[in-house]
């Protein structure tokens, strides 16, 4: 666009803005100055003509004359201070109207370079798949490694419980086959560990240290009433 094009001298548009925003600026303060001198003079000539008054009506009528020649022109001063002013400020309004656009184009380049490296939106969707699918599988990964290790035990009971039913049953011939022969002979027939009967497992009680525990638990329940009473 025009806005961000050099000039010869090899100066942007907006420092040409700047610069005749200065040259407004001065003509404003020098016509400034010419107002103040008009005013100046329109007050001496209306001293002037208020003092000759009806006694040197001349001099009075030509002071008039001047003030109305002074006033004419400071008119006209006005007129053009007005229109330097509505000259510089569309000037500084276009002056922020192209930093404003220089820094949208700005905007826009780097916001166009920022996708150019992203990719099309067909790469984004790839990269996100593939993010997800590499989540999945770091999921797996840690439900396989939180996992308890497994045994080497043999895990087939079916074939377990045949082989000690075989056990049992040879077993047991073995020991109708020692009676057997322990009979035909006349002599009694081995004892052995599964002819034998269970060993308690829970100990004997003591009755006597029983009794004793009951003795003192009512001495202690009596001795709580009491003392509650």
């Amino acid at each position: 666009m025009s806005f961000f094009k050099k000039t010869k001298e090899n100066k942007p548009d907006v420092d040409q803005t700047d610069e005749a925003i200065k040259k407004l600026s001065d003509t404003e303060e020098l016509l400034q100055k010419k107002v103040e001198f008009f005013e100046r003079k329109v007050e001496e000539e209306l001293v002037v003509a208020k003092e000759a008054g009806r006694k040197n009506k001349r001099i009075a009528l030509q002071a008039l004359r001047r003030k109305k020649r002074f006033e004419q022109q400071l008119n006209r001063v006005d007129g053009m201070l007005t229109t330097l002013e509505f000259q510089r400020s569309a000037l500084e309004e276009a002056g922020t109207n192209v930093e404003v656009l220089r820094s949208m184009s700005h905007a826009a380049k780097a916001l166009e370079n920022a996708h150019k490296e992203l990719g099309s939106i067909d790469k984004i969707h790839d990269m996100m798949d593939n993010i997800a699918e590499q989540q999945d599988l770091a999921g797996e990964i840690a439900d396989a490694i939180s996992a308890p290790v497994a045994s080497w035990e043999y895990s087939d009971d079916d074939a377990l419980l045949a082989e000690l039913d075989a056990l049992v049953e040879d077993q047991e011939e073995n020991r109708a086959q020692k009676q057997l022969e322990a009979e035909l002979i006349g002599e009694e027939p081995p004892v052995t560990m599964d002819m034998l009967p269970d060993v308690p497992r829970d100990a004997p009680r003591d009755k006597s240290r029983e009794k004793k525990n009951d003795e003192k638990e009512d001495e202690d329940l009596a001795a709580l009433q009491a003392w509650a009473t």
